[in-house]
């Protein structure tokens, strides 16, 4: 008799993939915090996903003034309550459950006018039991502050819990329009845990080793920008995003603000969230928005590991990958020898170097139509749809 075990086999990692829309691509996520719920998602779908975070959240800053101020309002229940960020939100009431002072506080809220800067501070919201009466639809703080003042804040007592950027002008607002406000800072921004990480990050970049790099803070993306410039890095990662060779995404509109201001092109995702965010990814790489040529053997797509060919992925050399991409970038255009010798500094001066890398390119892609050689000139791509 066959013995039947009592539990069934680990499912190999292949069989766990959501989709393959993402094999072959190299994508940085410049975030600290839920970076690893993140990474399992990009996963999910073939990526491999490198962290860099750029900043840290530094939680429940000065514990015991921000207990103080729960006391504070648990006593003198708010008529308003502002939540500028799900993470703070989040946060303060994990301080108060610590603290032993929860239930007190979310009774104190009840009978308050909840308003958030977004949908994460509304989820947030949401996830303590509450339900958020109005939420920002630009995000921002200055739609909120608009929001409260223009219903009237005189004689309120508003209870503000603050991003970790600090100072947003909001208590300033309020208090100048006659409101009592109580002030909470739950986090701040600290320095990358690892300053190396950050600045090997964007120099891999910079030099097209990424496909992808991800942003869901706009101090983080402000941070990482600076790493950049300080590197000497940034204008090379201006341009690989203009040139659409690599896509910069964002969680929202105010994420993407620094890198809009820096001139790089971003892709923004649709909802403010970190699963809007990783569709974004997916749908760009997976359904067919990245750059693109029509060749005999079929759809071609650039990877920093590779190329998608036909919906196959073909893991390439990094010499074969550099020759791949400059007669990409040429769209049918003939690309001298020379210029692919440009194009290969592991090949010297050597034409028969690039002779072999062209070979080696051929028989890696199993499609030897693909890259066509135009006799004493050079060679160009084989597309179907020429620029």
């Amino acid at each position: 008799m066959n013995h039947v075990p009592d539990t069934a086999p680990e499912p190999s990692p292949a069989a766990r993939l959501l989709s393959n829309a993402l094999t072959g691509c190299a994508i940085l996520i410049a975030v600290d915090r839920r970076s690893s719920e993140l990474t399992a998602a990009l996963e999910r779908h073939g990526a491999t996903v490198q962290q860099a975070p750029a900043l840290t959240i530094e939680s429940h800053i000065d514990d015991a003034t921000l207990i103080s101020r729960t006391r504070e309002l648990i006593a003198d229940p708010p008529d308003v309550v502002v939540a500028t960020t799900g993470v703070g939100f989040r946060g303060w009431i994990e301080a108060a459950e610590e603290a032993g002072l929860a239930d007190e506080l979310l009774a104190a809220f009840r009978g308050a006018q909840l308003v958030a800067r977004g949908p994460k501070a509304r989820g947030a919201i949401q996830q303590a039991g509450l339900t958020a009466d109005w939420v920002a639809e630009s995000e921002t703080a200055a739609e909120l502050g608009e929001y409260l003042v223009a219903e009237g804040v005189s004689g309120k007592r508003i209870a503000v819990q603050h991003h970790g950027s600090g100072a947003d002008g909001l208590d300033e607002l309020f208090e100048s329009h006659g409101a009592q406000v109580v002030s909470l800072t739950v986090y701040r921004w600290g320095p990358p845990p690892d300053p190396a990480v950050v600045r090997h990050s964007v120099l891999a970049t910079a030099r097209g080793e990424l496909d992808a790099v991800l942003f869901t803070s706009a101090p983080g993306a402000a941070e990482w920008l600076k790493e950049a410039e300080r590197a000497g890095a940034l204008e090379d990662i201006r341009m690989l995003a203009a040139e659409r060779q690599l896509l910069m995404t964002a969680v929202g509109p105010i994420t993407a603000e620094p890198l809009v201001a820096a001139g790089i092109e971003t892709l923004i995702a649709e909802r403010g969230r970190l699963g809007s965010l990783v569709r974004a990814v997916v749908t760009y790489f997976g359904g067919g928005h990245a750059p693109s040529h029509l060749t005999p053997a079929g759809r071609l797509e650039l990877r920093s590991a590779g190329a998608v060919l036909d919906g196959r992925f073909v893991p390439l050399s990094p010499t074969s990958r550099d020759v791949l991409a400059a007669l990409f970038r040429a769209g049918g255009g003939v690309v001298s020898r020379t210029d692919l010798q440009r194009a290969l500094p592991r090949s010297g001066d050597s034409a028969h170097a690039v002779e072999m890398a062209v070979a080696r390119l051929r028989e890696a892609l199993g499609a030897p139509d693909v890259v066509k050689t135009v006799v004493k000139r050079g060679y160009r791509l084989n597309v179907e749809d020429p620029e």
